[in-house]
């Protein structure tokens, strides 16, 4: 088996375990990432090179400094595949195969899976469900948008990750404010129908365009109240046989196919709507999801995300067949809410249904694996209150400048 060179690209601290199972599958790692997460664990016995990058802002680099400095690097590489780690990477990426010439996602699929209006406007043209959607390039088109569908609707920037700098708006007035007040950035922004319903998300894994491994959970705190109003994030599995499971296994497929998926792992969320039971399609991402949901989806499935992943990119390059193990049927919550302290106490969150506490500083983080989705609902439930009394804080969103 020939040894593969990998290189790794992540403004976050995260993957951990791709990584180390990349190693272990005879590959060379090499890891480009953010100068500030210089002295985080990374897998160090795993890692072969290690190159930094400036952040210009959060999880900002300088792109034309990226392709100069990749460009050296392969004067003493044969890249073999170039993985983005972080949602935000995704395009970084894609950058580098386009320019390299490397196999994988390019620039034009990219998008699909990164930038929120690309990913709206794919899905309207394949006839999947979504919240009715405009660009805000134009006044007029906003005028007819604002006059066609009624508020309340959200302002989304088109490539943050989760709920980041979502502004929901209930009036035409706050709406032409909120576009003045984006200024130069407004490109950056589309404009979205508010659907209250429950949000879902659905983690896979896909080889030769074949989705192998599927998970569905559903957030009992959406990221988007939790990022707005802090307090407790809360995700649990479905059932495999459940409706809501089948529903939603069958229309993350039809997602994946209709934008281009070949290979990979992605995280993909769907709304139920409140008043007409509709499924619609919110967002894609083409990488393992964040929030430590590969903990609990490993606690139900006892899939590891990450290291499959790492599998499937290992079996591309060396011609190898590929299959993923058959999944366990285990029900799984996740809990995670900021603390007041560093290190908190979990003692009184200890029980037989715990499978790891987070090690995350200064939060309160819980994964529970049962036979019984009443019992996790329960545990879910109980933690949510004893974090809420006696362990949370609470940082308001961080409001954007106006221009």
């Amino acid at each position: 088996m020939k040894e593969n060179t990998i290189v790794c690209i992540s403004c976050y601290y995260k993957g951990y375990d791709f990584m180390d199972e990349m190693k272990k599958l005879g590959n060379k790692i090499i890891l480009i990432t953010s100068e500030n997460l210089r002295d985080k664990n990374w897998p160090w016995h795993a890692i072969d090179e290690v190159y930094y990058m400036t952040e210009l802002e959060p999880s900002v680099w300088n792109l034309d400094h990226l392709v100069q400095g990749f460009s050296h690097l392969m004067k003493d590489h044969k890249v073999d595949a170039v993985i983005a780690l972080d949602d935000y990477d995704v395009e970084k990426a894609a950058l580098i195969r386009e320019t390299f010439r490397i196999p994988g996602m390019g620039q034009t699929t990219h998008r699909y899976f990164r930038d929120k209006l690309a990913m709206r406007q794919r899905a309207k043209d394949s006839g999947i469900e979504v919240p009715e959607f405009s660009s805000i390039f134009n006044d007029q088109t906003v005028k007819e948008f604002a006059e066609k569908v009624p508020a309340p609707w959200v302002l989304k920037p088109r490539s943050e990750a989760s709920a980041t700098g979502i502004i929901k708006i209930n009036s035409t007035e706050e709406l032409w404010k909120a576009i003045e007040n984006l200024g130069e950035e407004r490109h950056k922004f589309l404009l979205e129908s508010f659907k209250p319903g429950d949000v879902f998300h659905v983690d896979s894994l896909v080889y030769n365009k074949e989705i192998v491994f599927t998970s569905a959970s559903q957030y009992l705190s959406p990221p988007m109240e939790v990022s707005h109003e802090g307090g407790v994030f809360r995700t649990k599995t479905l059932g495999r046989y459940s409706e809501e499971f089948l529903a939603l296994e069958k229309a993350n497929a039809n997602v994946l196919m209709s934008f281009g998926l070949v290979n990979g792992a992605t995280h993909t969320e769907f709304i139920r709507g409140k008043e007409d039971g509709i499924w619609y399609f919110l967002e894609t991402s083409s990488r393992v999801g964040g929030a430590h949901i590969p903990d609990l989806v490993e606690a139900s499935s006892g899939i590891n995300l990450w290291r499959e992943w790492a599998k499937i990119e290992t079996a591309l390059l060396n011609r190898s067949k590929y299959e993923v193990s058959k999944p366990t049927g285990f029900s799984s919550g996740l809990i995670i809410a900021l603390a007041k302290h560093q290190t908190p106490d979990y003692e009184a969150f200890k029980c037989d249904e715990v499978v790891k506490f987070l090690p995350i500083e200064y939060h309160v983080g819980i994964v529970y694996k049962s036979d019984s989705k009443e019992k996790i609902q329960e545990r879910l439930d109980e933690a949510a209150r004893r974090i809420t009394s006696d362990f949370l804080n609470i940082i308001p969103p961080r409001a954007k400048p106006s221009s």
